[in-house]
Formats: structure tokens, C-alpha cells, sequence
């Protein structure tokens, strides 16, 4: 279990939050709104009320004490640099922070954050991948260049092994897990014979994956 502390409590951070918390996580939460502090008290259980920008303020959290910080504020970049820098300056060990801009993210990155999320680009990537291509069903990005995939079984692969149809050399992606029914089997063997209704987990640049069609 982590320690997480969630800067804002917009609808990103609301999100994170409820994310954190369903996978076990301890989750604390400042918003400088009463308003938006009042609409996740059904979420969150420990909830501040404060000026993330006030050093004095945030001394009091025990920042060193979290395992990572998320800055979700959104509509004020200036704001989020300052949390960041600050969260930095009081010993935090690794804070994501929320940019909408390629300018900001780079900002964000040399003033200490070490991790910054477009969180609307992001999604809207996502989808974009998943709707776009009649082969893909869902969409994770690992790096701007590689992505897993999961995609429909060709007509061609059915009845034949992975190891018949040399799929790393010839398609140069790889089959992380294969699908059906909605459970996912980890790791298929070289000779796992491809059936009617499954899908597959690749991962692989997304021109070779969109080849594969």
C-alpha cells in the first residue's frame, strides 16, 4: 500500500483519487474550494482544505512522509509550478503533475516533477486509436513510438500456431496475452493455436500493428 497525496480535486484529480483507492492505496487530498473538498468527501476520507501555495501549509502535511504527490490542478499553470517546486523543496520523493500544453511539460519536467500526464491528450489519443482502426479494441501508450494493443484474430491466423505464422519476424510485434470470453491467458505458448473469438495482446508500433489487417 501507498501513500498518495492529491493536489486538487477536480474532476482529474477526483478521478486519481478513486483510482488510488480501489487498488488499496491511502489517499489524502488538499483543495483550496470548500465546494470541490465538499463534492469528494463521499470518496475521499481524508480530506485538507488549503493553499497548496503556502509553504507553510503544506510543511504541516509531512510531504516526506508520502510515497508520491499528483498536482491535478488544471486551469492555472502557474499554480501547478508552484506546487510542483514546492513539493520538491519539502523533501516529496516523486510528483506526477497535470500539463495541457508541450511547453509546460517541459517546464514541469526541469523544475522537478518526475512524471507530467496530458490528461485530456491522453484520453483523446486513446480513443482516437481504439475508434479509429476496425482491428484495435483497446489502447495503452508505453512510449510515443511503442503502445500494447489488443486486437481482433486475422482470418488468416485461425487454426494456425503462433510459431506456424513466425508472427515477431514477420509482423515484428509481440503476443503478450491472448483473449476470450473476457479472460485473459498471459504469456501463450509458441505452439497456442489460434480459435474463432479470441483477440490478442500485442506490443508493437501501431503501423505495424495497423499491417497486421
Amino acid at each position: 500500500m501507498k501513500s498518495i497525496l492529491i493536489i486538487g480535486l477536480g474532476r482529474f484529480g477526483r478521478h486519481m483519487a478513486q483510482t488510488f483507492i480501489e487498488n488499496g492505496h491511502e489517499v489524502m487530498a488538499v483543495d483550496i474550494s470548500e465546494e470541490r473538498a465538499d463534492d469528494a468527501v463521499g470518496l475521499i476520507q481524508q480530506i485538507l482544505i488549503g493553499d497548496a501555495t503556502d509553504e507553510r501549509f503544506m510543511e504541516t502535511l509531512g510531504i516526506r512522509s508520502f510515497d508520491l504527490a499528483v498536482v491535478a490542478i488544471g486551469e492555472n499553470f502557474q499554480t501547478v509550478l508552484e506546487v510542483t517546486v514546492l513539493l520538491k523543496d519539502l523533501g516529496c520523493k516523486f510528483v506526477i503533475a497535470r500539463a495541457t500544453r508541450d511547453v509546460h511539460k517541459k517546464l514541469l519536467l526541469r523544475n522537478g516533477a518526475d512524471y507530467v500526464v496530458y490528461a485530456e491528450r491522453e484520453i483523446a489519443e486513446r480513443l482516437a486509436i481504439k475508434f479509429g482502426a476496425d482491428n484495435i479494441f483497446d489502447y495503452i501508450e508505453l512510449t510515443p513510438e511503442i503502445g500494447i494493443y489488443e486486437i481482433a484474430i486475422p482470418e488468416r491466423w485461425i487454426g494456425q500456431s503462433i510459431v506456424e505464422l513466425s508472427i515477431r519476424n514477420k509482423y515484428h510485434i509481440s503476443i503478450l496475452a491472448t483473449k476470450k470470453e473476457e479472460k485473459i491467458f498471459p504469456l501463450p505458448h509458441p505452439n497456442h493455436v489460434f480459435e474463432r473469438g479470441e483477440s490478442v495482446m500485442v506490443m508493437g508500433t501501431l503501423k505495424d500493428v495497423k499491417a497486421i489487417k
